[in-house]
């Protein structure tokens, strides 16, 4: 049983762009609620209701990129490719 050392070089990159991803999606949610309390009206009550949409798309696209990257490393692991 070989592992598909490609997949795995790709894996590990995937990986590290998941990290990055779960550390800043939950903080920008953070920040976006923080100045949403802060601010209630004008041009920054705005902004902060677009970064908490898109740090709730940024969530769900790292929950995607996650299976994505897993899937990845279970192929590599269990492919019959040599």
């Amino acid at each position: 049983m070989a592992v598909n050392q490609e997949l795995i070089a790709k894996g590990f990159k995937k990986l590290l762009i998941l990290l990055g991803l779960l550390i800043a999606s939950p903080i920008l949610l953070t920040i976006s609620f923080k100045a949403l309390k802060l601010y209630k009206e004008g041009a920054p009550f705005y902004i902060s209701i677009f970064g908490i949409v898109f740090s709730v798309l940024l969530i769900f696209f790292t929950l995607y990129f996650g299976y994505k990257t897993f899937k990845t490393f279970l192929d590599a692991l269990f492919s019959d490719k040599s």
